[in-house]
């Protein structure tokens, strides 16, 4: 935005015509404020009284230094430029357009030409004079518009700008932890404008340098994109019109969305949609964007520490550390599925494709090994957890750090193998 040049009047009026001026402006003055007052709801006398000041202010200075251009055309008013964009800023502040303000200068300048003509006529003025001060008065009356329409502008933006400021601390408050305290996060809220719901939703982002600008979100949802984990808050759950809005503003921008939580739970539900945006990442979550943290919270929960799932596997695996690999695969893949569906011999070897007698067989090799650990319900379930986690590892194929936590799917030597085992 350039701002606007003080003009000079368009063509030099007699410097005499100060003189005839000059007298008026009390009374002008005082009619100019009458006439906007009473034409302009805004101004009217239930304004507060710091804008009175203003406008008064506003309309002696006003009258003033267009009188003393006449005088010294070449005199600059000092602070002329920035009254008048203050009345912009405050127009702004207030929340209001710019057209009361404009009415304002408007009516001001036609009352200001009517006393003209009067001293005009008075004073046997020449209608070349006449017409040279209307252009002059006109002009200053578009000046001074321009310099409170800079102001408005300039508040405008300013005013974007510091409520975007106070939308990301709102942001960084909300998944802080430990929680910030209620009343910190409502002042905040408040500030920055943005009704506090019960509920939020949290969205982790896949980097991508359109982020930077993006545009199109919806005004109510909370963002950070410019960041190396990017993310957004949602106001309520995700629903179809969110879906729909998301999907328009990102694009092909990789999203998981987390589970809606109450307010001091966003922080934990920003961590889940984020590690599921990274298993999406390693292959442990295969589904389109946006991946919903909801319908893959048991992937979450096993695969959230991979090297925790390392040591799980390593002591509930312990008793077939002498088995060797292809047999330790094939009985721990049998382990899985017994485990999973609790069907038997015939349902068993329908999965694994192979006969009833050979998985028989197995789970008496597998009764041999782990004893009581089949049978105890806390240490069996602590088996087929981490069974779980190892074939959620397998099929994103990630890979293994132990020596006994082999895959737990069947390869293609598994299958061949499969066919030579004795039944019994």
């Amino acid at each position: 935005m350039q701002a606007v040049a003080l003009a000079e009047p368009p063509e030099p009026l007699p410097r005499e015509l100060a003189a005839l001026i000059r007298p008026e402006l009390p009374s002008l003055y005082r009619e100019i404020v009458a006439a906007i007052r009473g034409a302009v709801p805004e101004y009217g006398l239930q304004m507060g009284e710091a804008y009175d000041r203003a406008l008064r202010l506003g309309v002696r200075q006003s009258l003033n230094t267009f009188t003393d251009r006449v005088a010294t055309p070449r005199k600059r008013a000092v602070h002329l430029a920035e009254v008048h964009r203050r009345l912009g800023r405050f127009e702004a502040q207030e929340g209001r357009s710019l057209d009361a303000l404009q009415s304002a200068y408007r009516i001001g300048g036609r009352v200001a030409w009517r006393r003209a003509m009067v001293v005009g006529e008075r004073n046997h003025l020449a209608s070349h004079v006449m017409n040279a001060f209307a252009d002059a008065l006109l002009a200053y009356i578009d000046e001074l518009s321009e310099l409170a329409r800079e102001g408005y502008l300039q508040a405008e933006a300013d005013s974007a700008e510091r409520l975007k400021s106070l939308r990301r601390r709102l942001l960084r408050t909300l998944v802080a932890e430990p929680p910030v305290p209620r009343h910190t996060v409502e002042d905040i809220a408040a500030q920055a404008r943005w009704q506090l719901p019960d509920e939020v939703t949290p969205a982790a982002l896949m980097p991508a340098e359109r982020l930077t600008s993006l545009t199109g979100l919806p005004e109510d949802v909370l963002a950070d994109t410019a960041g190396p984990h990017p993310y957004l808050l949602i106001p309520g759950p995700f629903d179809d019109e969110r879906r729909e809005a998301l999907d328009v503003a990102l694009g092909p921008i990789g999203v998981a969305i987390g589970l809606t939580v109450p307010l001091h739970r966003t922080a934990d539900s920003l961590r889940w949609a984020r590690q599921a945006l990274g298993m999406v990442e390693s292959g442990a979550i295969r589904a389109p964007s946006p991946v919903r943290v909801e319908d893959h919270l048991l992937t979450l929960w096993l695969l959230t520490d991979p090297a925790l799932v390392e040591q799980m596997a390593g002591r509930q695996l312990q008793p077939l550390a002498a088995v060797t690999t292809g047999r330790r695969e094939r009985l721990v893949e049998t382990l899985r599925v017994w485990l999973t569906t609790r069907g038997t011999a015939g349902r068993i070897a329908e999965q694994l494709h192979v006969h009833p007698q050979t998985v028989r067989y197995r789970m008496r090799t597998l009764g041999q090994h782990f004893g009581s650990q089949l049978t105890e319900p806390d240490r069996r379930f602590a088996l087929e957890a981490t069974l779980r986690a190892l074939w959620l590892r397998d099929q994103a194929d990630l890979p293994s750090t132990g020596p006994i936590t082999g895959r737990t799917g069947r390869t293609e030597r598994t299958e061949r193998t499969e066919r030579t085992e004795p039944p019994g």
